[in-house]
């Protein structure tokens, strides 16, 4: 052992109380770093929990109703996931900017004006959006399938519950506390909605499309009011009461633009189901969405980083500290790509029997998973950079970005999935998420100066 030089003994790093020794200092370490990594720690854990309860629950549905029926639920559950993630206008992400600038600058007037009037806001849009809807579908009728119809009524009634639920997802991790904001979501919804449909296809109750999208509605409604008090009392303890003051044109100024940058998104990424639905069968629709969903881990872990990091862009941003942001955004790189790649590589290894699960037809879509495992990890390789981009004020050279990678995976699509099916999908979709990432890169190393690619991340 060697000599301190205060004449203490030094303790190894191996032994027990060097262990000890290193395992307290990581606890003491209150940085924003530490915090960050924590964070996405957190939310990564319960990314993964709500990965294997998706996983299991998509598995059980689609044995009970069958790959017909399964598929129509996956065709109308993709609308609903399509426009419901849109109707906050942005306010969910725009949460990340001005809650940290009003607390941080002592604004409490237009913090409290925030909190209450987002969250309004967005209810009220998504009741005129489900209500358009409605009329769309029977505007629509004579030109779609008849089984889909009632299905598609029942979704427009839980777009208002979709939109509350993200924007209080966005004002509480605003606060750090990520459980609040995802949990909810991505356990309480899709526990329950597990739960009640094994009640009914034990109960003797026909178990298809239908009962599963009213069962779903009735989730999503009660795990958004159960997160409304609970939000509710944490703000009650940490935002004194008192006069709101509202400025709605500069939160949808600065909101637009996300949404525009959110939507794209959105449609990129469900293009490929919502396509292929019109040229194949909801069997063939089925298979695809299952090889998604398999692989969906790798996705995770970027959502777990950005979740974490994204409104400590923008504190960064407000404070002046340009080195402070550019080393939290090499370390959400870092934490985004290696996490990916360890991720993809046990998710192919083990995706066979996984897709088997859902029925000895699913096998047929193991190898659309190395194609879309390709797009996943090209974009994991610059980490959460357009939430970066929509922080630090990039939001409109952000949302050109994806419109044209969207263009990119529609016009694919369109000329690959007559042919190809759902390979032609995979294709389509992987070769988007590629420009998507070349493009990204390009742009915040253009207008902000900040090198974002993994490799170069790490140089930097």
């Amino acid at each position: 052992m060697a000599l301190a030089g205060s004449g203490r003994i030094a303790q190894s790093p191996l032994s027990p109380a060097g262990a000890l020794a290193h395992i307290k200092s990581i606890l003491a370490d209150k940085s924003d770093s530490r915090l960050a990594q924590i964070g996405a720690g957190k939310v990564f854990v319960i990314r993964i929990a709500s990965a294997l309860l998706a996983l299991i629950s998509q598995i059980l549905f689609a044995r009970w109703m069958g790959q017909f029926q399964f598929g129509i639920y996956v065709y109308v559950w993709t609308w609903v996931l399509l426009i419901g993630q849109s109707l906050d206008l942005g306010l969910a992400t725009a949460a990340l900017r001005f809650v940290p600038q009003y607390r941080d600058t002592k604004a409490l007037a237009l913090l409290r004006g925030f909190l209450a009037g987002s969250r309004v806001f967005a209810v009220g849009v998504a009741i005129a959006c489900a209500a358009v809807c409605a009329g769309l579908v029977t505007l629509l009728r004579p030109w779609l399938d008849d089984y889909t119809i009632i299905p598609l009524y029942i979704a427009c009634m839980t777009l208002p519950a979709y939109a509350l639920a993200n924007v209080q997802d966005g004002i509480a991790r605003s606060y750090d506390w990520v459980g609040l904001g995802i949990v909810p979501t991505y356990i309480a919804r899709q526990l329950l909605l597990t739960l009640v449909m094994a009640a009914a296809y034990f109960g003797g109750f026909p178990v298809d499309a239908l009962t599963a999208l009213i069962l779903a509605g009735a989730s999503i409604w009660l795990a958004a009011l159960g997160q409304l008090v609970v939000l509710n009392r944490r703000l009650g303890t940490r935002v004194t009461p008192g006069p709101k003051a509202y400025e709605f044109r500069t939160w949808l100024a600065v909101a637009m633009p996300i949404l525009m940058v959110e939507s794209f998104y959105l449609v990129l990424t469900h293009t490929d189901v919502l396509v292929l639905q019109q040229f194949r069968s909801p069997s063939e629709v089925a298979i695809y969405f299952a090889a998604t969903k398999t692989l969906a881990l790798v996705a995770f872990v970027y959502f777990a980083v950005a979740a974490t990091v994204t409104h400590r862009f923008s504190a960064y941003h407000v404070a002046g500290d340009r080195e402070g942001l550019a080393t939290i955004l090499r370390q959400s790189v870092r934490w985004t790509f290696w996490p990916s790649l360890a991720a993809t590589v046990v998710v192919l290894a083990f995706g066979k029997p996984l897709l088997w699960l859902f029925g000895a037809q699913f096998g047929d879509g193991y190898h659309l998973m190395f194609i879309l495992a390709l797009g996943l990890l090209a974009r994991a390789s610059i980490g959460p950079v357009e939430r970066l981009l929509n922080m630090l004020g990039e939001q409109r050279i952000c949302a050109t970005v994806y419109c044209g990678a969207f263009v990119i995976n529609l016009g694919l699509c369109m000329a690959l999935i007559p042919r190809y099916g759902a390979t032609g999908a995979a294709i389509a979709t992987a070769i988007a998420l590629c420009t998507e990432t070349a493009l990204l890169s390009f742009v915040t190393r253009r207008r902000l100066g900040l090198h974002v690619f993994i490799w170069s991340s790490a140089a930097h």
